[in-house]
């Protein structure tokens, strides 16, 4: 296929900027072909340095270019849901980072929108396009591992500057908004299905207010998840899946390096110190590549979007839960 759909990125962000843009950069389907800021200057300097080849110093004016099919809206978290929805009103398909909105009712507000201006709306999980990824799905429904009953998650890294954004709490910042939602994703996608009920534990930056070491436990009907993430411990990203007869570890779930392999264990437990495990590589891929050309694909060709509008609200809805349990100190029900 000859044709590609031209991006517009809203925002000089740096997950832009060092990750999402360059990615685009390389796929089939995909060209980004503006970038806008709300400081003209900004948005010179990236284009000149990205080679985007139109600059604009507002978001109105990228949403106004004809020539723009699609938008990436990497705006920090408050932002998410109103620039989608204008984005959306300008016809513009739009793949939102993650996380989708700071409520629940803020996302499913999304849901008016994509049914009036009947455009895409996804959001940006990365991760649901590596292949490690979906080969461990795979592993675990062909039952390589028997009956999946428990996910174990861990996300951190240190920040503590009060300037930064993941630290704002009027920008949505904090663990378990930046973070803690891939641990819940990790875990909705291994069920396949949504937990019944939450329990989640929240210690605050006394000065900041944010949330910088959280832990939540998820109750699937299948089984059980657990996770931690912080904003202010030692950088460690792991994720292992548990079975009756075996388990499942991606070695680096969710920063897979755009430049080397990566590598998923699979264990049957018969040799604790390892020996029993079986180890897969994947060939060197880029994820922001895979997920600008899967959404991309969903525009020209229909395929599915690959982390839909429902699951980002989904995943919102364990986030909202988790904090409101942490609040109560009460188990949350998330049935509707």
């Amino acid at each position: 296929m000859s044709k590609k759909v031209r991006w517009g990125v809203l925002s000089t962000a740096n997950i832009g900027l060092k990750k999402v843009i360059p990615g685009m950069q390389r796929g089939e389907l995909t060209t980004v072909a503006a970038i806008a800021s709300r400081d003209l200057s900004r948005a010179k300097e990236a284009s000149a340095a990205l080679k985007i080849p139109t600059a604009y110093g507002s978001y109105e004016e990228i949403l106004a270019d004809p020539n723009i099919d699609a938008i990436y809206n990497p705006l920090p978290n408050q932002l998410h849901v109103p620039w989608t929805k204008r984005a959306a009103e300008a016809g513009k398909h739009v793949l939102c980072e993650k996380p989708l909105s700071l409520t629940v009712a803020e996302a499913e507000s999304l849901l008016e929108v994509r049914a009036r201006t009947g455009v895409l709306i996804g959001e940006a999980f990365m991760i649901r396009t590596h292949p490690q990824w979906l080969r461990m799905r795979e592993l675990i429904r062909e039952g390589r591992i028997g009956e999946l009953r428990s996910v174990f998650a861990f996300f951190s890294y240190f920040n503590d500057d009060p300037a930064n954004i993941r630290n704002q709490p009027e920008c949505g910042g904090g663990a378990l908004y930046d973070i803690g939602c891939y641990c819940i994703q990790a875990a909705r996608y291994a069920f396949g299905q949504e937990p019944a009920r939450v329990a989640g534990l929240v210690d605050r930056d006394p000065q900041m207010r944010t949330d910088r070491l959280t832990s939540a436990l998820m109750d699937f009907p299948a089984g059980q998840a657990i996770f931690t993430c912080s904003t202010q411990l030692v950088p460690c990203q792991r994720v292992q899946f548990f079975g009756t007869k075996g388990r499942i570890e991606i070695e680096i779930p969710f920063n897979a390096p755009p430049d080397r392999p990566t590598r998923l264990f699979v264990d049957d437990g018969s040799d604790l110190f390892g020996g029993s495990i079986a180890t897969e590589t994947f060939p060197v891929v880029d994820q922001y590549t895979l997920q600008g050309d899967a959404f991309s694909r969903a525009i020209l060709e229909g395929t599915p979007v690959p982390v839909s509008l429902e699951e980002g609200i989904a995943n919102m809805r364990v986030i909202e839960a988790i904090f409101a349990s942490a609040d109560s100190g009460q188990w949350v029900s998330l049935r509707r």
